[in-house]
C-alpha cells in the first residue's frame, strides 16, 4: 500500500530533503506509487514467464506486470526463480566486473538470510567455487537452508555463526559479501514496519554494528580479496560514513564499475571512496546503497591441505546406487553422517571439513538420501538439485491443482504404472518425490515445509 507522506518519520524527511535537494519531490512521489514486482530465473532450471520485461542490470532478472500469489506457484517451490527486489540485483554487475568468475573462488555471504544474494551468487560463480552462505539467526539460517535447497546448487555451505568467528578462518575468502543489517529506509514503500521501527538513533546503532561486523570478518578476507559492502538505506551514516571510517581504518581501494546511465543508479565519488545509489525515483526498484572494496593490506592465509578428514563415505554398496542419481559422478564426492548422505564436489571436500571443524554448519552442498537397511530414501532435497539425473527415476507430470494439493501434503488420487519413488514434476521443474504404492502414492514432501493457503 502506498505511503502516507504525512507518516513518514520529520527527521527522516528532512534528512532525504538535504540530501536529494531539488530531486526530492520526485523522490516523496515515487513513494505513494505502487512498488515494482521483480524475480530472478534459475538458469539452471529453464524455467520462461510470459509478459515479464528485463530488470537491466543483471542477466535473469524479471519485471512482472503485477504481484502474483507466490505462494500458489509451484514452480515457485521447485526453485524455479526467486522472489528478489530488483536493485539489489545489481550485485551481479559487482561481481561480473570486478571478480574472475572463470575461476573456483572462495565466497563468502556474510548476512544472507533469507537467500537473495546467495542464490544470485551461486548462479553467477564457477560450478567448483565454494560459497559460504551465514545467518547468525538459528530461525533465519533455517529458512536460508530452505531457499538454498530449492535453488539446487551442490557447491553451498550454510552456517549459523557470529561474524566473529570467521576469525578462525584467516584469509581464506577471495570475495565477501556483507548485506549489512540497516534502518531500511530504501523499503519503507514495500514494508511498513521498517517505517514505523525508524528513529535517529537506530540510524546511529545500525551504523555501529555495521562497522563491527565489517571488523570482525575482515581478517577472513584475503590479500587483494573483494569486499562488497551494501545496504538497503539512503543515509551517509550507514552508507558513506562508513566507508570513510573503512579507509581511514584499513589499506583498501575502491573500485569504480562502469554503470550506465539510463539505468538511473548515482555513483559517489568523495575523498577517496566510490559507491552507487539506488533510489525509487531514478530506478525501477527500491533503495539501495553498494560499494565494491579490495583489500590491499597483507593477511595471514589458513591454508585448504590434505588434512586427514573426519567425513565418512558411504558403503560400496550404496555408493553405486548414489552415483546413478546424479549427473557427472566422477566429480561428486558423497559423505555419509549417521543415515544421512549428502555430496558436493570433491574439490571442495578438504575446505568443507575444514569449516566443519570451524563452524556451525546447517547443510553442506545437497542432501542425497537417508541410508535404511542398504537402501534409499531420496531426501527432498535431491529432488530439487540441478544435479540430480532424471533419467534414473519414474517421473509423474502433474497439473497446477494436483501439485498443489502435493505441497500441501495431501492425498493425491492419480495412480501411476510404474512403482517405487517417483519424481513429481510441474511443468517440468521437479517439486519433490512421491512413493508409488500399488493403491495409493505416499506423499513425501517435507511436513515442515507443506504450504496452508487454500
Amino acid at each position: 500500500m502506498p505511503i502516507q507522506v504525512e507518516n513518514l518519520p520529520a527527521p527522516f524527511v528532512q534528512k532525504m530533503q538535504d540530501q536529494l535537494k531539488d530531486a526530492f519531490p520526485d523522490f516523496i512521489k515515487s513513494l505513494q506509487e505502487q512498488p515494482p514486482v521483480s524475480i530472478r530465473l534459475n538458469p539452471e532450471k529453464h524455467f520462461h514467464v510470459e509478459g515479464t520485461t528485463f530488470v537491466p542490470w543483471t542477466t535473469h532478472g524479471r519485471y512482472l506486470p503485477e504481484r502474483p500469489v507466490f505462494t500458489l506457484d509451484p514452480a515457485f517451490h521447485g526453485g524455479a526463480y526467486y522472489v528478489q527486489e530488483a536493485s539489489s540485483m545489481f550485485l551481479e554487475q559487482a561481481i561480473k566486473q570486478c571478480v574472475d568468475v572463470s575461476q573456483p573462488l572462495y565466497v563468502l555471504d556474510l548476512c544472507a538470510a533469507p537467500g537473495g544474494k546467495s542464490t544470485h551468487l551461486a548462479s553467477l560463480i564457477h560450478a567448483e567455487s565454494l560459497l559460504v552462505s551465514n545467518e547468525v539467526i538459528r530461525s533465519r539460517a533455517s529458512i536460508l537452508s530452505e531457499n538454498i535447497q530449492k535453488w539446487g546448487s551442490n557447491n553451498v555451505v550454510v552456517t549459523n555463526n557470529d561474524p566473529e568467528d570467521f576469525k578462525r578462518l584467516p584469509g581464506f575468502f577471495d570475495v565477501m559479501v556483507i548485506d549489512a543489517p540497516c534502518s531500511g529506509e530504501g523499503l519503507f514503500r514495500k514494508d511498513a514496519d521498517a517505517m514505523h521501527e525508524w528513529s535517529e538513533d537506530n540510524v546511529i546503532l545500525c551504523s555501529k554494528r555495521q562497522r563491527r561486523i565489517v571488523s570482525d570478518v575482515w581478517s577472513s578476507l584475503k590479500e587483494n580479496g573483494i569486499l562488497i559492502y551494501s545496504t538497503c538505506t539512503y543515509n551517509p551514516e550507514e552508507n558513506e560514513e562508513n566507508l570513510q571510517w573503512l579507509k581511514q581504518e584499513r589499506d583498501v581501494e575502491f573500485l569504480k564499475l562502469k554503470i550506465d546511465n539510463v539505468w538511473g543508479a548515482v555513483e559517489v565519488e568523495q575523498d577517496g571512496i566510490k559507491g552507487y545509489h539506488f533510489y525509487p525515483h531514478k530506478v525501477k526498484g527500491e533503495g539501495f546503497f553498494i560499494s565494491v572494496i579490495r583489500k590491499k593490506e597483507s593477511e595471514e592465509t589458513l591454508r585448504v591441505k590434505n588434512a586427514r578428514s573426519n567425513f565418512q563415505s558411504p558403503s560400496k554398496k550404496i555408493l553405486e546406487q548414489l552415483q546413478r542419481w546424479v549427473v557427472d559422478a566422477g566429480n561428486i564426492a558423497f559423505i555419509q553422517r549417521e543415515d544421512l548422505v549428502q555430496f558436493f564436489p570433491s574439490t571442495l571436500s578438504q575446505a568443507i571439513d575444514i569449516l566443519a571443524k570451524n563452524l556451525r554448519l546447517v547443510s553442506a552442498g545437497t542432501f542425497a538420501a537417508t541410508v535404511k537397511h542398504d537402501k534409499l530414501i531420496p531426501e527432498h532435497a535431491m529432488a530439487l538439485s540441478v544435479r540430480l539425473n532424471r533419467e534414473h527415476f519414474s517421473v509423474l507430470d502433474l497439473n497446477v491443482d494436483d501439485a498443489l494439493r502435493y505441497l500441501r501434503k495431501e492425498t493425491l488420487s492419480i495412480t501411476p504404472d510404474q512403482m517405487g519413488f517417483t519424481l513429481m514434476l510441474y511443468q517440468n521443474i521437479p517439486i519433490g518425490w512421491g512413493n508409488v504404492l500399488p493403491n495409493r502414492i505416499n506423499n513425501l514432501y517435507p511436513a515442515e515445509w507443506r504450504i496452508r493457503m487454500s
